[in-house]
């Protein structure tokens, strides 16, 4: 899918990140609470709790950024009156994260042991899957246990939303033959790789960039409308 907007590289993405913790005095906290609330209200766009058969959404996490991301989205999600809950198996030491567990299991959000080996039981029980596990900075080869849970993810019948990269994909240049989201949820700016994606809904979210950030690395960004989190990025 060609896009009329800017798609950024690995490299640029880290820079901007960068920037924003020292030049702009942004905390981690402040844009995993932004970005995962735009992941949130992206679902409540594409999925409206009353188009759907239970309403149980599967966040599955990884131990960066982005498995924080997918924390906070599971919370909005329950307060928007969403079932979620999530799988969380490589937990970090950071208080960060164990702060956004404790916030996640006061919601009652129910956190999985053991991931679903059978896909079919997946699309029995969730109406939607949010794939949190690898954000732009992963490189390599997923490993145990992520790589299983994108083998059985690859099979499920159940919408997946991404958030800002299809885990296991490059970061530039795509997987064809990798997972395919139904959802990508691109955060600050549309990676290279976004342009790759094939599925119905494409929105960008982490409404934060400041208008100087956005001029220095001359992004072609659409404008967020009136107080939404989240945007369409029509590429028509």
């Amino acid at each position: 899918m060609a896009s009329s907007w800017t798609c950024i590289t690995q490299t640029e993405a880290q820079k901007i990140d960068e920037e924003l913790f020292s030049e702009y005095q942004y905390s981690v906290d402040q844009l995993m609470e932004l970005a995962g609330l735009s992941v949130a209200s992206t679902v409540v766009k594409c999925y409206p709790r009353d188009s759907l058969r239970t309403g149980n959404v599967l966040v599955c996490c990884g131990p960066g950024n982005n498995g924080g991301d997918g924390l906070v989205a599971a919370r909005h999600l329950k307060l928007f009156g969403y079932k979620a809950t999530a799988y969380y198996p490589k937990r970090t030491d950071k208080q960060l994260y164990k702060n956004l567990v404790v916030q996640c299991e006061n919601f009652h959000i129910d956190f999985l042991e053991d991931f679903p080996q059978n896909h079919d039981v997946i699309n029995d029980k969730f109406d939607v899957i949010i794939d949190a596990l690898f954000g732009f900075s992963f490189k390599g080869q997923p490993r145990p246990p992520f790589k299983a849970v994108l083998d059985i993810l690859n099979r499920v019948e159940v919408p997946i939303c991404s958030i800002d990269i299809p885990s296991g994909w490059d970061v530039e240049a795509g997987d064809c033959e990798g997972l395919k989201p139904d959802c990508l949820v691109s955060l600050t700016c549309p990676k290279k790789c976004a342009q790759f994606f094939k599925g119905r809904y494409h929105y960008l979210g982490g409404r934060f960039i400041p208008p100087a950030l956005i001029s220095k690395y001359k992004l072609n960004l659409p404008s967020y409308p009136g107080s939404e989190q989240c945007v369409a990025l029509d590429d028509k």
